[in-house]
């Protein structure tokens, strides 16, 4: 299987953002103003908020929140055990296209785990 690389992805995704940053400086405060207070410790934990997304971004079918939720997941002791129980439900939810970007997450736990 051939293995995506999402710290390049990552890069490759803050660097084209960065013009849209300086431009849109109003519009990028109040979107990281939204994920700081949506992603906040509370009555569910930070872990289980990033599983959550990482769930979404699965449904989504976007590589780039793949690589961005689990590396907070990472960051916050995810567990692989934990991640592939957040699959499955994701496969059981998603069918055969939650799948497919379960197993490119599974490669991205194991490629930013390193």
């Amino acid at each position: 299987m051939r293995t995506r690389d999402h710290v390049g992805l990552m890069q490759d995704v803050n660097e084209a953002l960065g013009p849209f940053r300086k431009t849109n400086k109003e519009l990028m405060s109040g979107f990281g103003t939204l994920a700081k207070a949506a992603m906040a410790e509370g009555s569910v934990s930070a872990k289980h908020k990033e599983l959550i997304a990482l769930s979404l971004g699965i449904s989504q079918h976007c590589s780039a929140c793949i690589g961005f939720h689990m590396k907070a997941l990472i960051g916050l002791g995810v567990t692989r055990e934990e991640v592939e129980e957040t699959l499955a439900v994701c496969v059981y939810m998603g069918g055969g296209p939650s799948l497919m970007f379960a197993a490119e997450a599974l490669r991205t736990f194991d490629e930013l785990s390193q």
